[in-house]
């Protein structure tokens, strides 16, 4: 590796300008990805003395010293190990660095830490660029082991969790080679609908899609706080729109300007209008609307029923068709009512059709 320059570097340049290449350098910003630095063969031993930039998540932090400075457990999410970054008090203040979620952005010097230690590689902090603390107090996340139940109530810090980041990238790991097998074997990726009128097949219980529940509570709501009119109202109204009526007509019979009979017109019309409201909102019931004793579908957004797709097999086939051999891969939908681990209500499905294939064809592509 070549010798590291050590002179400060224009700033927004600082990684790209002293790192080398085997350093990965994060597209759209200025910092280092961690997992360039901690994830190498020698643990990043060999980048020591090179200046970079990185952000990240505060996993843990403590103060030293009788507080001369701090080691933070530093993740950016790039991978699942931490990078050691050591802040002395001189830099920035401490307090607001340690606790654990606070997001951090600084720049230093790589350096291998004493022998006797068990990190490779660890920061020590020239800058501290940026700093989001947040209130140990409130924030929910503790260093502690957490069960699945307790980051459900949770949902917009979990993916901090090492459990839930893993997942999220083992699926994407399993997502890239499922598109990645299927393109190679020029199969086409076709986008399947999720909400669906079609139950494949019988596949399986299905969730309805409707929105004829929340319009039954808003109008239930309307209702109360804005009563239906009564038939003295919608008779009051009739009377005034027939008097208005008349007015127009006598107005024309003794041949009266132009722009009266106009005036005289549009208050007709604005009578006839009020009119044709009173008489629709009076017809307005509570409750899901029903047709000879059966919900009214054709009221609902689609005009019919809907669900959620339990496959998109019946979809895909139709590609397959006009193009040969296509793919979908997606979300799919079960209602059963069930909690056991091989009944999910949502998952990810793929389907494969080819048209012109034989029982060989299938024998060929399950060996492949």
């Amino acid at each position: 590796m070549a010798e590291a320059d050590h002179t400060t570097p224009p700033s927004g340049q600082l990684a790209a300008t002293t790192l080398s290449d085997a350093v990965e350098k994060h597209k759209f910003s200025d910092r280092v990805l961690i997992r360039s630095i901690v994830c190498r063969p020698d643990g990043g031993e060999g980048l020591s003395g090179q200046r970079v930039r990185a952000g990240g998540w505060v996993k843990t932090g403590r103060e030293q010293g009788k507080g001369t400075f701090a080691f933070l457990e530093l993740n950016d999410g790039s991978c699942a190990a931490n990078l050691q970054v050591i802040v002395d008090a001189g830099v920035a203040d401490l307090s607001p660095l340690v606790a654990t979620g606070t997001c951090v952005v600084v720049d230093g010097i790589l350096k291998v830490p004493p022998e006797g230690t068990k990190q490779r590689i660890e920061l020590r902090v020239e800058k501290v660029i940026h700093a989001g603390p947040v209130d140990p107090a409130k924030y929910p996340l503790p260093k502690t082991r957490l069960t699945l139940e307790f980051l459900r109530d949770h949902l917009h810090l979990r993916s901090r969790t090492n459990t839930i980041s893993a997942v999220a990238r083992i699926r994407n790991a399993l997502a890239f080679a499922t598109h990645s097998f299927f393109q190679e074997n020029g199969f086409l990726y076709v986008h399947t609908p999720i909400v669906t009128t079609s139950d494949c097949e019988g596949a399986g219980e299905m969730f309805q899609v409707t929105t004829l529940i929340s319009e039954a509570e808003k109008l239930e709501k309307d209702l109360i706080s804005n009563p239906p009119p009564s038939e003295a109202d919608i008779e009051a109204a009739t009377v005034f729109a027939s008097e208005k009526g008349e007015a127009v007509k006598n107005l024309k019979l003794a041949k009266a300007s132009k722009n009266d009979i106009s005036a005289a017109v549009a208050e007709l019309n604005k009578a006839k209008e009020n009119l044709s409201k009173l008489v629709d909102r009076s017809k307005l019931k509570p409750g899901i609307p029903q047709k000879d004793g059966k919900i009214d579908y054709s009221q609902d957004f689609f005009a019919r029923q809907a669900f959620l797709t339990v496959s998109g097999q019946l979809q895909v086939e139709t590609y397959a068709c006009a193009v040969s051999n296509v793919y979908t891969f997606g979300p799919t939908f079960r209602a059963e009512h069930s909690h056991t681990s091989r009944h999910l209500a949502e998952f990810w499905m793929v389907e494969p059709e080819i048209a012109f294939a034989d029982l060989q064809n299938l024998g060929d592509g399950a060996a492949s």
